[in-house]
C-alpha cells in the first residue's frame, strides 16, 4: 500500500486564518547549470552549435519557469478552496459547501480546465484529515423553501448518521426522505438509494433481517 503524500498542508494561524502551503517534497528540483552552460559554450564554434546550445538554455530556463508556475497555482487553487470552505475545517463534513471547478475558476481568473488539472491527484493534509482535492467539489442538494443549497457530501454523511442511530427502529428510505426534508434538504427518494448504496448500507429490508439474526443469534 502505497501511503498518500499531501501536496499541500493547511494550517490554523493564530489569529484564526488558515495558512497553506506546499509540501516541497513532492515538488521535482530542476536547477539550470548556469557554469557548465558557459563552459560549454566556449567551445562551441559554428553558428549552429551556438544556436543548438542557447535552445537548449531557454528551454532549461522555461521547464524551471513552468514548474515554479505550477506551484503558484497549486497554492492558488487550494488557497481559494479553503476559503470556500472554511466552515468544513472549522465544523467538519455537515458544513462542507456545494461547491465546483467554474466557482473557483471564475475566483481567481483561470480557466476551469486549468482548475481541473491542478486538482487531479493532489490532497490536501488538515486538521480534519488528508483530503484529495477533489473531494471539496461536490453536487448541490436543493433546500427546502428555497434555502442555501446542501452539499452532496454532507447529505451522505447526514444519511450514514440517521442509519448508524436508528436502533430498533429500522428507516426505510422514504423515512430518511422525511427526515431530511425536516432539517430542510429537499432530496428524492432514488437519490437517497443511490447514496445509501454508495456507503455500503444495506437496505431497510436487509437491515431488519440482520436485525432479527443478531437477535436471535442473542437469544441462543
Amino acid at each position: 500500500v502505497q501511503p498518500v503524500v499531501p501536496d499541500v498542508y493547511v494550517r490554523e494561524s493564530a489569529d484564526g486564518t488558515w495558512h497553506v502551503e506546499l509540501n516541497s517534497d513532492t515538488l521535482p528540483r530542476v536547477l539550470v547549470n548556469s557554469r557548465y552552460y558557459a563552459e560549454v559554450s566556449r567551445t562551441a564554434r559554428s553558428r549552429d552549435d551556438k544556436t543548438y546550445l542557447v535552445d537548449c538554455l531557454n528551454s532549461a530556463n522555461w521547464l524551471v519557469k513552468s514548474l515554479d508556475q505550477r506551484a503558484r497555482t497549486i497554492v492558488k487553487v487550494a488557497s481559494e478552496i479553503v476559503r470556500q470552505q472554511d466552515s468544513f475545517l472549522t465544523h467538519g463534513v455537515r458544513h462542507l459547501r456545494p461547491l465546483n471547478l467554474r466557482l473557483i475558476a471564475d475566483a481567481i481568473s483561470m480557466h476551469e480546465s486549468t482548475v481541473s488539472r491542478v486538482t487531479s491527484n493532489k490532497y490536501m493534509a488538515t486538521p480534519r484529515g488528508v483530503f484529495e482535492l477533489k473531494y471539496f467539489f461536490t453536487a448541490a442538494i436543493p433546500a427546502v423553501n428555497g434555502g442555501e443549497a446542501h452539499s452532496a457530501e454532507a447529505v451522505r454523511d447526514r444519511i450514514r448518521e440517521l442509519v448508524v442511530n436508528e436502533a430498533d427502529d429500522i428507516l426505510s428510505d422514504d423515512r430518511i426522505v422525511a427526515m431530511l426534508s425536516e432539517d430542510g434538504i429537499d432530496i428524492a427518494r432514488r437519490t437517497v438509494a443511490k447514496y445509501r448504496e454508495a456507503l455500503r448500507i444495506p437496505s431497510s429490508v436487509e437491515r431488519r433481517r440482520l436485525r432479527q439474526l443478531e437477535c436471535a443469534a442473542t437469544e441462543r
